[in-house]
């Protein structure tokens, strides 16, 4: 292990962080907290048309929503600045004009089109897609005749003509036999410069010390490895975490399963929850445990417990881990969260005391799973039109429902507030149920039928209280109203 462990995070600023790039930024944060290390945030926004300063901007604000702060990069600024791509091209001309001091690269000219029929002619022999380095052998005059002819030419990198190992913390050692690489771009015709060119001058002019990142990589590295070697700098050691599978199996990416960290904060997901489920994807704590704070996760993180194995996204464990995570917060805060979500939903809100807040989570905690289930709730109590079961009327059609039901309408019309709120409690329903014959389920399912027109969801002295006698009174009469007429039918 280095003295200074330094990690980064590098996303490409063209969209939204999605779970996989922020599972990512999640084990180099740990990493870093775990071995008193540092964090860089840069920017790869060398792709001019997709990069966005507004990109750099969601992604950072995720990010922070996480929790994951960042010690060095773009606004925070830091010693080895820049942090964008774009603001660091003498860095990467300085580098070029070694490599063609060392005569490591060369000049290509082949078209995109050439390119491409190259890449199509190795298919249809069965072979792996590679260049075959015809511009190497160009001599100068033929190079001089094709710029004169209006090529302009890319710098291709010359891979070395031996085997590479890579040394991956998780994976071991990796072999990449002579001959199975071929010279690859380092500088476009444009004079930009191509990723594995990038973020080996990046790496090493910020002294990364260990590079963390998705598993989709490690074909790069070797590339990677000899760009180090040629320019003489040191490797940083390397770790590729395992593939997050969507549910199929097949690879989640932002074609297929991936969601927007943005998303599932205006779902009504907590952080804390999503950082726990995202920690668990390809690394183990070593036992059954599977609830921690980000403190806990960053005391225990370690790379000898990242799995090789891809991981697969379950977004209902996700929900059951967000589902814990609110029943376990206090419920003030609980009912603050609730409320809020019931006001930013168009058509949920509802004029309520604090008091009546803290009731209504204690009542539906078991029913929301993430925010967004909030407003649903909160439609369920204030509708005046319920739909109903189709066996209500034939549990309403008893006398002694009927004459149960239009003794809670009294009191529920009564001016007297007392009344009903002494009758709605568990111990009022049984009295009131005894009084005419009715117990348990001949009690209380008429009594769920005739207010919610369902035989399931919250207990009865929990929501007749939330609906308050105004609403109650207004339902049983409905109800009572209908089940005499389909009678009369």
């Amino acid at each position: 292990m280095p003295e200074l462990v330094r990690v980064r995070f590098a996303p490409s600023p063209t969209g939204a962080l999605h779970t996989g790039g922020a599972r990512t930024a999640l084990f180099n944060y740990l990493f870093a907290k775990r071995n008193g290390g540092t964090l860089v945030l840069r920017s790869e926004d060398t792709d001019a048309e997709r990069s966005s300063r507004e990109h750099e901007a969601s992604i950072a604000a995720d990010l922070r929503w996480l929790g994951l702060g960042w010690d060095e990069g773009p606004e925070v600024g830091g010693p080895y600045g820049p942090y964008r791509q774009t603001e660091r091209q003498d860095r990467y001309a300085l580098a070029i004009a070694r490599l063609v001091e060392i005569e490591a690269v060369y000049p290509c000219y082949c078209t995109p089109e050439e390119l491409e029929a190259e890449r199509a002619a190795q298919e249809r022999r069965g072979e792996a897609p590679k260049y075959s380095g015809k511009c190497r052998a160009l001599t100068a005059v033929q190079r001089t005749g094709l710029e004169a002819a209006g090529r302009v030419p890319a710098l291709r990198f010359a891979m070395p003509a031996r085997e590479i190992y890579v040394e991956d913390l998780i994976r071991g050692s990796v072999h990449f036999p002579a001959g199975t690489l071929g010279d690859f771009i380092v500088l476009r015709p444009n004079k930009t410069p191509t990723y594995n060119f990038a973020v080996v001058v990046d790496d090493s002019d910020m002294a990364i010390t260990h590079v963390i990142r998705a598993d989709e990589h490690l074909p790069n590295t070797p590339r990677q490895v000899a760009l180090f070697e040629a320019l003489e700098r040191p490797l940083p050691l390397f770790a590729h975490v395992s593939m997050i599978l969507a549910p199929d199996h097949r690879k989640l990416s932002k074609r297929h399963g991936a969601r927007p960290i943005a998303e599932y904060r205006e779902e009504g997901f907590l952080p804390e929850a999503l950082v726990n489920y995202l920690a668990l994807l390809g690394w183990s704590p070593g036992d059954d445990r599977e609830f921690f704070t980000l403190e806990e996760l960053a005391q225990m993180f370690s790379l000898e417990r990242a799995s090789k194995s891809p991981a697969v996204f379950d977004e209902g464990k996700l929900r059951w881990f967000n589902a814990h995570y609110l029943r376990a917060k206090p419920l003030p805060e609980r009912a603050e969260l609730f409320e809020q979500a019931a006001r930013d939903a168009a058509g949920a809100s509802m004029q309520a005391d604090e008091g009546w807040w803290q009731r209504f989570a204690a009542a539906v905690s078991d029913h929301v799973e993430v925010l967004s289930d909030v407003p649903r709730e909160v439609a369920a109590l204030q509708a005046e039109e319920i739909s109903w079961s189709p066996d209500t009327d034939v549990e309403l059609a008893s006398a002694p429902v009927r004459e149960l039901l239009a003794e809670l309408l009294a009191l529920a019309q009564s001016d007297r507030k007392d009344r009903f709120a002494g009758v709605v409690s568990k111990d009022g329903l049984k009295a009131l149920g005894e009084k005419y014959g009715l117990k348990g389920r001949s009690l209380f399912r008429p009594l769920r039928l005739a207010v919610t027109g369902s035989e399931h969801g919250i207990e009865l002295p929990l929501l007749l209280p939330l609906l308050g006698a105004p609403r109650v009174a207004r339902r049983i009469a409905s109800s009572l109203q209908r089940s005499t007429t389909g009678r009369r039918e």
